[in-house]
């Protein structure tokens, strides 16, 4: 298995995150993409990845939630930052208009930027989409020949199909599991087509509620990955064998993984 979403430099991992990784090796989780939320966290996340060379990637982005404080010395940096080896999407960037933590003309202005960027760098996009209302979706009709993930899927089958339609890959997390809010999600799922779909924890967040027993500190980890993967086979009616092989084959092109 692929973890394609992880935020491995997030503060409830700093003082175990060695032990973090063994535990995910041991569950067969056979690499990690670490995200980049910001230009410190992108950075953490090269440091990261040149710690553990081979097994964890990253991304480089400013999250929406961040694109207040997006300048022109942010985008100097970031592109400086993405030009690393292990660096292989641009992002987490899109629009999040459940939160608004930054006004929407700065979320979008730092949005297009960032997927110029990936044109210019020829890497991916680590998309973002938080109730945009359609918005993300048209700008990205105007960049129809970027790649690009939307993590962390939690919308209705409508936005699904078009999302599939501009030919994206839909990453999905332990929302899945959770039988009070995931519902739409687990009926829905079976839309993805084989070779559009990824898998990724968002840890530390969205614990899969489908664990048991799940773990006092209710932190979230990359090992936890296989309650995603089964839930997703009984979804689709496919064997946990299966989505772990077209997982893992889409990450690898996607991302251009050499594993």
């Amino acid at each position: 298995m692929i973890e394609i979403g992880a935020n491995l430099t997030d503060k409830t991992f700093r003082h175990d995150l060695d032990d973090v990784l063994v535990r995910a090796k041991r569950a067969r989780v056979n690499h990690i993409v670490v995200t980049g939320t910001d230009l410190e966290h992108s950075q953490l996340a090269v440091k990261l990845c040149g710690e553990h060379s081979g097994y964890l990637s990253s991304t480089a982005g400013v999250h929406p939630h961040n694109a207040t404080s997006f300048q022109t010395q942010t985008i100097q940096r970031l592109t400086q930052i993405a030009g690393n080896e292990c660096v292989v999407a641009i992002g987490e960037t899109g629009l999040d208009y459940f939160r608004n933590f930054s006004p929407r003309l700065n979320q979008i202005s730092a949005f297009e930027t960032q997927l110029q960027l990936a044109l210019e760098l020829k890497l991916p996009v680590f998309i973002h989409d938080r109730d945009s209302n359609g918005e993300l979706l048209a700008i990205l009709k105007n960049f129809p020949t970027l790649s690009a993930v939307v993590h962390c899927f939690t919308g209705s089958a409508s936005l699904l199909q078009n999302y599939l339609d501009l030919g994206l890959y839909i990453g999905i997390t332990g929302w899945i599991c959770d039988e009070r809010r995931g519902l739409e999600l687990y009926q829905s799922v079976s839309l993805i087509p084989d070779d559009r779909l990824l898998m990724e924890t968002d840890s530390p967040y969205l614990l899969p509620r489908t664990m048991k027993p799940r773990p006092r500190s209710r932190r979230n980890e990359p090992a936890f990955l296989k309650h995603v993967c089964d839930a997703l086979a009984s979804a689709r009616g496919q064997t946990v064998e299966h989505v772990q092989q077209i997982t893992q084959a889409n990450a690898k092109t996607l991302f251009g993984l050499d594993l």
